[in-house]
């Protein structure tokens, strides 16, 4: 885990440099990341989860895009959102004094925050058709963005809390999903020894 932790911080400060300012790209490599994460948990695309599915809200009018639906055992899902905040921390990282790390800092933390209230707005969790935890996940793909927030902003992880929405960066999301791989092989286990037991 440690390995794989270093490996993916390396990997988004690498890219960092290629993703000046270019909303699409960033939001692509966020999604690109995610998808590393959950392979690497030993998740199967099509089979564990699914990437952007469109589902039908309550009122069967309109259509929302999660990033990533991972099928649980049991027909629960869970909501994979990834948020792109990288640049207001590269701004945070490339300032050259400390009126503008401050500032940079506060809009690190603002948009964070927002997108914390977007996800929440959306209501993954009562879905038409989705039978989803009380709870969605939100994917900050950059560590070092995801260590900034958390450690200047001391009431995040509960505001995010109170809104339904589970903070995660590249390494906690990886325990998230180890864990789900855990819960399907162990389904799978008892699958089998309830077949072989008929």
């Amino acid at each position: 885990l440690i390995q794989l932790n270093n490996a993916l911080s390396q990997d988004a400060q690498n890219l960092t440099l290629a993703l000046k300012g270019d909303r699409k790209s960033q939001g692509n490599w966020g999604e690109i990341i995610l998808d590393d994460v959950l392979e690497k948990a030993g998740l199967i695309e099509g089979r564990h989860y699914e990437r952007q599915a469109s589902i039908k809200s309550e009122d069967g009018l309109s259509h929302v895009i999660p990033d990533v639906v991972v099928h649980l055992p049991g027909e629960r899902h869970l909501v994979v959102d990834s948020k792109m905040t990288l640049p207001d921390y590269r701004a945070f990282a490339d300032a050259e004094n400390e009126a503008d790390r401050t500032a940079a800092l506060k809009r690190h933390l603002i948009s964070i925050r927002n997108h914390i209230k977007g996800l929440s707005e959306k209501n993954y969790q009562s879905l038409y058709g989705l039978n989803s935890l009380d709870f969605v996940v939100m994917f900050i793909p950059l560590e070092p963005a995801f260590m900034l927030a958390v450690t200047n902003d001391n009431e995040l992880f509960q505001y995010a809390w109170e809104k339904n929405v589970l903070l995660v960066s590249p390494s906690t999301l990886l325990f998230v999903v180890r864990t789900v791989a855990y819960l399907w092989r162990q389904e799978e286990l008892g699958r089998n020894a309830k077949e072989i037991s008929n």
